[in-house]
């Protein structure tokens, strides 16, 4: 189980970030377990890290790889805001994708994005509602109900008991 918090630089990944959104990864492959991780990413690569930043997009998602290689599942939790390369890598590849409601998700922003395109963008663009409905994400749950959707989603894939997850 792993959580970026966008309290903390907007919730970006720098080197150190990537390590241990490995290393969480590389635990749930050891230990055959499912690996939950929730980003709170308001923010992509640290740029002022330079390479370093960039290569843990690569690290991340090859790590992912391998754990689907042996079968693991993987909940990606989407809360809002989630970019940059945060969603350009991990968070984007759940087997299982959670948003919570109206979570701005994307590589770069709406305003960017129109700029770039130049054309005006349907309403809610980006938002976990418009995600789910063109199918990049699987659910929309309220944070407060993400514990028991969790939970039955892993006793679903993995035949989790109830007491050992904690969840009556």
């Amino acid at each position: 189980f792993a959580v970026t918090d966008s309290r903390f630089i907007m919730g970006s990944m720098g080197t150190v970030v990537g390590e241990k959104i490995t290393r969480c990864i590389e635990r749930g492959i050891e230990k055959k377990i499912p690996v939950v991780i929730v980003s709170g990413s308001g923010g992509g690569a640290r740029m002022y890290e330079g390479c370093y930043s960039l290569m843990q997009m690569a690290m991340t998602s090859a790590a992912l790889a391998h754990r689907a290689q042996a079968g693991i599942p993987f909940i990606s939790i989407l809360t809002n805001p989630t970019m940059g390369g945060v969603m350009a890598s991990f968070a984007s590849l759940g087997d299982i994708i959670i948003a919570e409601p109206d979570a701005l998700i994307g590589f770069a922003g709406p305003r960017v994005i129109k700029q770039t395109v130049r054309q005006d963008l349907p309403p809610g663009f980006q938002k976990s509602e418009y995600l789910l409905k063109h199918g990049m994400i699987d659910r929309v749950t309220h944070r407060k109900n993400l514990v028991k959707e969790v939970h039955q989603i892993l006793s679903i894939l993995c035949k989790v008991p109830s007491k050992v997850a904690g969840v009556a």
